[in-house]
């Protein structure tokens, strides 16, 4: 089952979490770690897919027509 974009950003949370607290051996912080790269991939592929599918819709002439949203960056 994939994770909605929230709750693969909470998972990320508590992965920063454990790690900032220093507390774990180093296999377990680089299991984590990589873990936490492949979140904010995965979180960064969602934005990029919402960001693509957003569109404005605009009344013209008594039709509604789609255009691109665009984000400036």
């Amino acid at each position: 089952m994939e994770m909605s974009f929230e709750e693969a950003l909470l998972e990320l949370e508590g992965i920063v979490e454990k790690l900032e607290k220093g507390q774990l051996s180093l296999d377990e912080s680089l299991m984590l770690f990589e873990k936490g790269i492949k979140l904010v991939r995965e979180c960064n592929d969602k934005l990029k897919n919402a960001q693509q599918k957003v569109e404005q819709l605009i009344e013209e002439n008594g039709e509604l027509r789609t255009e691109k949203f665009e984000v400036e960056e």
